[in-house]
């Protein structure tokens, strides 16, 4: 039973990679366990309920670490459903690494905030393209969507595009906050944030399509 389990998972994982190299979409979220995810400080901030990412509790970043592009994503098609409950704060990152404790310091954050005090709202590019309108609601589902190609970043909230941002060559002309030193297109993964206690949010049908 046990090498029947071990072949059926070296199966799915062989799968998962050979998509990714076709070009297809292919999950990073199984839906039922964090496999492939590692949490940061604070990792009871997440939990996996009713087929989804639950993300409620202090600060912590769940990082995918999964074997898919061995999770260093350069060019990339990334889409997720999300839900918020009211007054939440999270966030897609990309391009990231994984840290142990803090906010990111590598890569880019999608905001995903509709009500939160914070005036930046879901769909920004945080501190680089900051976004006041509202393109979703808390309690209903909408769909995150990221493309990265070079340097140019697009992001749809429900298949709206909100942001259409080209990062300029020369990083030395950028000006970025001293806790966003990374805040730079590259290559990396990608991160779900757990903002503060009193943030909630849920995540589903997590998928990546690779471009390159």
């Amino acid at each position: 039973m046990k090498l029947k389990l071990c072949v059926a998972c070296f199966l799915a994982l062989w799968l998962s990679a050979a998509d990714a190299q076709t070009g297809r979409w292919v999950s990073l979220f199984d839906g039922k366990t964090l496999n492939g995810w590692k949490a940061s400080d604070n990792a009871a901030s997440f939990r996996v309920e009713n087929g989804c990412i639950m993300q409620e509790g202090p600060r912590s970043h769940l990082y995918y670490v999964g074997d898919v592009a061995d999770h260093a994503f350069k060019n990339f098609e990334f889409k997720a459903q999300v839900y918020t409950f009211e007054n939440a704060n999270s966030g897609v990152y990309f391009h990231s690494r994984f840290q142990e404790t803090g906010f990111p310091n590598y890569g880019y954050e999608v905001q995903v905030n509709n009500s939160h005090r914070d005036a930046i709202r879901t769909g920004s590019l945080y501190n680089v393209v900051d976004i006041a309108d509202k393109y979703a609601v808390d309690g209903e589902w909408f769909e995150l969507y990221i493309r990265v190609e070079g340097n140019r970043v697009i992001v749809k909230v429900d298949g709206t595009t909100v942001v259409d941002y080209t990062q300029m060559t020369d990083k030395s002309r950028l000006v970025r906050q001293e806790d966003h030193f990374g805040r730079y297109v590259g290559s990396g993964t990608f991160a779900i944030q757990a903002h503060d206690p009193n943030s909630k949010a849920m995540y589903k049908d997590i998928q990546v399509r690779i471009l390159d």
